[in-house]
Parts: C-alpha cells; structure tokens; sequence
C-alpha cells in the first residue's frame, strides 16, 4: 500500500518546518525567526498509530513576486499540494487572517482534496479561541495546535487518519528500503540542483543563478532499473570563514550530515573554476568519512575544447590531489543533461566496490605476486615480512596485513601495496584502508 502523502503549505514564518522538525522528531528542516527559511520541497517519514505516512514542508507562500526566489517558491508549494491526499493550510494563530492566507485557502479548496486547517502558536488552551477567527477562510475542520511546544499535535494526527478513511490502528509493517544512498555535494553554484533535477526529470529543487538557493538538505527516491537510489541534494559547502549567519551555518552542518549517511557521494565542481582549494578540502572530507566518491566535473558544455582537454584536466586534478588518481571523473552538463545517464551507472558500481568482501584466498594470492614483485625493504637490519592478509570490513574496505615489524614499514612501500591493491581488484572509486598488524 501506498503511504499517503501531506503536504504542509501556509505563508511565511507560520511555523511550518517547526511542525515538521516535531513530527519527524529530527531536525530535518532549517528554522529560523527570518522569514523564507525554506524554499525546496523537503520529504519526511513519519509513523502513527502503525500508519505510515510521508510529510511535505513546503517555503512560504506569497501570491506576488516580491523576489526572483517568490514565483518558485509558490510552484514548489503547488507541485506538493498536487502530490498530496491530503493538505495541511498552517495559520499564525496571533494574528488575524491575511490576503495570502486567503489566497492559499482558496487554492486549497479548488483542489477538492482532504484538508486541514491547523491554527499555529495556540500555545495554552486559552489561547484555543484563536481559531474563531479563521473560519472565515471557509475550509471545515480548524484545529488549534503548539508546533514549537507539540500541544494537541497527536490529535491531529488523529485527524489526518480520520480524513484519510485509514483505521485508528494500522496493521501495515514499516517498509524497509535497501537502497543506495547517493548525495550531491559541492561549493555554492555548481549546479547540484539542476543535476538532482535532471536524475529525477523533476523540478524537485529550486534553481536560480543566486549562489546559496538551496539550503536544506533534500532526499528523492528514484527506481533504476529495479533499483532503489535515495537522492540528496545538499546545499552548497561554504568555507568556514565565508559563512554569515546561522542558516548558512546550519546548511553546511545538513550537508555534512548527508555526507556521512551516505554510500557515494558526487563531488560537482565548475568545469569554468576549476579544482579550487575548497573543492579539495569537500574531496578530503568524504574520503576522511569514508564514502565512495565520483568526481563530477559539470557544466562541461561551456569550456573552448579539443580531443584532449578531457584527459589534460583529468591529469591536471590529479596533479594538485594524487588521491584523485584512484577515483573516476565525470564530465557533464547538467543543464543540457549532457553524460548525466552515465552518473547513476557509475554511483552503482562504485557502491558495489564500496560495499564488497574480497576473498582471503584471492588477497593471498595477490600479496604473494606483490611482495615477489617488490619484497619490502630492510629497516635498521630486521627483515620484514607480510604473511597474511584478509579483510576486516566492508563499507569501505578496511584490510588487514598480519607482519612481523608492522611499525617499521615504509610510507613508500604501504602506498605500493595500496596500489596494486587497488589495481589487483579494480577497487576505483572508493577509499581503502590497509591496517598492519604484529603477528
């Protein structure tokens, strides 16, 4: 069965996302006294009564276009009112109905969908009268809710199972998803968005020229053939010194948070830039959290090229950063969706690498042909010897190498190790960690 799906929508700073933030039991959304916090649509699972159910926080609505972010903003909120079975119109109880309350109420009801007025901030019950003064918005059921402190917001939920002819106690098990977790991540104004829009044909993020436009972290579920891939589109990583206030702060926390609950992440730099030292401190990090890695190199199509210049950046990255040697780069468009098919084939197979076991008979035989090849050298007269090799771990690799001197073996000949390594089973794409141990 199909969860049913609720979006929340209502004019700015009514308290939306902190609803949403209450019912998800996470900080999932950015909330902030500023105005306009959200712009994306943002997804969230919530369970009730053993009822499934998938919440939409949506960014104020604002019937004029005050700003260039307003007009897509307002589709953002159309397009999960067209999704949902069931919509939620939040008020600020404090304060009397406006002309964008009316306007939203209006589209609400020529929807002809379930919905629910929620009349926010009715923090005591002497504060419930407030919802006396929204029934002229002419939509039925108005119920008074605290979504800050979380008064009255299990009847609600009540409710929405009510609306929803589902039964007060569901038998549904919740679904588990063995699904490849896949973030985009980069500097501001790379393109993110417009390559999360591409993977999904949908206009799931708001794009504009505006560096910064997307500020939560926003998770998609898209099926590849008969695969499952949860999508994250994250807001861009600023440097530490550049960041101004606190939602840019908080943006770059989601986004580290989405690095380390993913399994490949797309590291997206401007073909026009360049690597950049902050493109190397974002690769450094998901290496350091150990995450499959692609390095995507967008908006390829502007760049004044010839049949070389693929190969002459590919060498030049790898000059500024020799681990990138060992990591597959990508060059699209995302805007002209150039080579963007390619991505998802390639995440696939670095999460395979990613989450593999060698055998131990195969690493024997491989650390046999590699010290034949190349004995390790003699440290301060004690010959050193590798006996033994397995795998200790999965997600990523993590091996290790049984010895009798681990302590005293070069830099030099654990990076040749790690080298035909990675060569003997193609381990490209993903990070791996070789541990010696006394045996």
């Amino acid at each position: 069965m199909a969860k049913p799906v609720i979006a929340i929508v209502g004019r700015p700073n009514v308290g939306k996302s902190t609803l949403f933030n209450r019912l998800l039991q996470e900080r999932r959304s950015i909330v902030d006294a500023q105005e306009g916090i959200t712009r994306d649509r943002v997804y969230g699972e919530v369970e009730w009564n053993n009822h499934q159910l998938t919440f939409i926080d949506t960014g104020g609505y604002i019937p004029e276009d005050l700003d260039i972010f307003n007009a897509a903003v307002r589709k953002q909120a159309q397009v999960a009112i067209g999704e949902a079975d069931l919509v939620i119109l939040m008020v600020d109880g404090k304060v009397a109905p406006t002309s964008s309350d009316q306007a939203l109420a209006q589209f609400v009801r020529v929807t002809e969908k379930p919905n629910l007025v929620l009349v926010n901030k009715c923090d005591t019950m002497f504060l419930d009268e407030q919802v006396n003064q929204y029934y002229e918005l002419g939509l039925e059921i108005l119920l008074p809710i605290s979504a800050l402190h979380g008064r009255l917001t299990g009847d609600m939920l009540d409710k929405i199972l009510e609306r929803l002819n589902l039964p007060a106690v569901g038998t549904t098990e919740p679904e588990t998803i063995d699904a490849m977790r896949l973030a985009i991540v980069g500097m501001p104004n790379v393109g993110k968005s417009s390559l999360a829009n591409a993977l999904l044909r949908d206009e799931k993020s708001i794009v504009t020229p505006i560096a910064g436009t997307t500020r939560d972290s926003i998770d998609s579920t898209l099926k590849w053939y008969g695969k499952t891939i949860i999508l994250t589109d994250t807001a861009g990583l600023r440097r530490k010194a550049k960041v101004q206030d606190n939602i840019e702060f908080y943006s770059n926390v989601r986004t580290e948070r989405a690095i380390d609950n993913s399994h490949v992440a797309l590291v997206l730099i401007d073909a026009e830039k360049g690597f950049g030292t902050h493109d190397r401190a974002i690769v450094n990090h998901v290496m350091k959290k150990g995450r499959g890695l692609i390095l995507v190199v967008n908006k390829w199509d502007l760049i004044e090229k010839d049949t070389n210049s693929m190969q002459e950046f590919t060498t030049t990255i790898g000059d500024q950063f020799r681990a990138l040697q060992h990591y597959p780069v990508l060059y699209i468009s995302a805007l002209n969706k150039q080579r963007v098919s390619k991505i998802l084939e390639l995440a696939d197979k670095v999460y395979q690498v990613w989450q593999q076991r060698l055998p131990t008979r195969e690493l024997n035989e491989f650390l046999q042909a590699a010290t034949s090849n190349l004995r390790p050298p003699a440290v301060r007269g004690k010959v050193i010897n590798l006996k033994y090799i397995t795998q200790v771990s999965s997600n990523p690799p993590l091996l290790a190498i049984f010895c009798n001197y681990p302590k005293l073996i070069p830099t030099a000949y654990k990076r040749y190790i790690e080298n035909r390594l990675r060569e003997y089973f193609d381990l490209k794409g993903v990070p791996v960690k070789v541990s010696y141990r006394k045996k």
